[in-house]
């Protein structure tokens, strides 16, 4: 953390700033954002980005080895597997929780995924904060790769739009307009021109699909999967316009193989210098302390089936414990000082764009910060500098 632009910006913070920033955020697109917005964004020290930085990039380049593709094939559940995977995933998101260890501040890996995240709406906010915070210096940013504004959003068309027109692109997602990720929605179709769409208004013809838009019917030739299958079986009272696993004339923008290939399942592969021992729960060696490691079912999202108490009992009542992971806990570092004497922990996401032709490109982050237990909101309500938020580092 840089520590004197910490202290700027706290001795600077007051509640009617905030409020302008909240206002900025809340009314700039036609959704609002439905989680807590932090008082504060990170600020990065140059040393602690390179290193997050040089972890992440460590971690891409693992699951880009012919022995992770060996861990990975095994990774879709049953009858889940959809046709004409892309080679590579079009988005990847890497977890860390900032942790102190031997006096310093590092990353740890906590989850990665090769899904979309919030790239839409971390622009936004990023743009808050430079209106309603003058004492950040312009020269910090969230962005990495040398990128600035418009090259990150070209990169953005590139990966999501590719050579077709917008209109012929689609957010696809259960029911857009009523998922806690509305905003970033909002924010895709103003920056990009993309729309979102629910799957059930989504009409099939021979290979073809198709979308109503201003009254006309508009063919789907690329789609920017935002759909999330735990969701989607839990929700027996939705029925698309289309099957998953259906032969298309369409492309994926973020192929729905890559949410099972590069996510919890891969933890047990990754062996890097910041990333912490899992197993899946039916190989967990038995000399192991299972007060050291916190349980979690591979493909369920947003903390959903999380234990972080598990027992010897607990794991024999699995039904199927090759679907669970048990990952050895880190202890997050209290290190944001706010302004009314409490600290915040902090999570970082590292988020990579990755064209079809061409490599991985680390492009934004996304933060979460906490006081709680956990990150999520049920461990963190009524406190403040907590919630959704970013880092900022120096450019160059």
């Amino acid at each position: 953390m840089d520590p004197t632009l910490r202290a700027r910006f706290n001795a600077e913070f007051s509640p009617a700033r905030y409020e302008a920033f909240l206002n900025c955020v809340q009314h700039t697109e036609r959704w609002p954002a439905d989680f807590r917005i932090s008082e504060t964004p990170v600020f990065l020290t140059r040393e602690f980005t390179d290193e997050v930085v040089g972890a992440a990039n460590e971690i891409v380049a693992r699951t880009r080895t012919p022995e992770f593709a060996r861990h990975a094939a095994r990774a879709i559940p049953p009858r889940l597997e959809v046709p004409n995977e892309t080679v590579h995933p079009n988005f990847f998101v890497v977890d860390f929780g900032i942790c102190e260890e031997g006096g310093r501040l590092t990353p740890r890996l906590i989850e990665l995924q090769a899904f979309p995240s919030l790239y839409g709406f971390q622009f936004l906010l990023l743009g808050c904060i430079r209106q309603t915070f003058p004492v950040i210096p312009r020269h910090w940013t969230s962005a990495f790769s040398g990128l600035k504004d418009e090259s990150y959003l070209s990169l953005l068309r590139e990966v999501i739009i590719g050579p077709a027109h917008p209109e012929n692109v689609i957010l696809l997602e259960i029911e857009p307009e009523k998922q806690k990720t509305r905003i970033d929605f909002a924010c895709t179709e103003s920056l990009i021109g993309v729309r979102p769409v629910c799957l059930t208004k989504v009409r099939k013809r021979g290979r073809q699909l198709f979308y109503e838009r201003d009254g006309r019917e508009v063919r789907i030739e690329r789609i920017y999967n935002r759909v999330i299958f735990d969701e989607l079986l839990r929700r027996p009272d939705v029925t698309p316009g289309f099957h998953f696993q259906d032969e298309l004339d369409v492309v994926w923008a973020g192929h729905p193989n890559w949410y099972f290939r590069v996510s919890k399942h891969s933890l047990p592969f990754l062996k890097t210098a910041h990333t912490s021992p899992a197993y899946f729960a039916d190989q967990f060696p038995p000399d192991e302390s299972l007060e050291d490691y916190v349980l979690k079912p591979l493909y369920s999202f947003a903390g959903l089936g999380v234990d972080m108490e598990p027992t010897r009992e607990k794991l024999a009542a699995l039904e199927a414990p090759q679907s669970w992971i048990l990952q050895k806990k880190v202890l997050y570092a209290d290190f944001v000082p706010t302004v009314d004497g409490h600290r915040s922990k902090v999570e970082i996401r590292m988020m990579f764009l990755w064209p079809n032709e061409g490599e991985p490109i680390l492009a934004n982050n996304l933060v979460r910060m906490s006081q709680g237990k956990m990150m999520g909101v049920d461990f963190n309500k009524n406190k403040t500098w907590v919630g959704a938020s970013i880092a900022l580092h120096p450019r160059g």
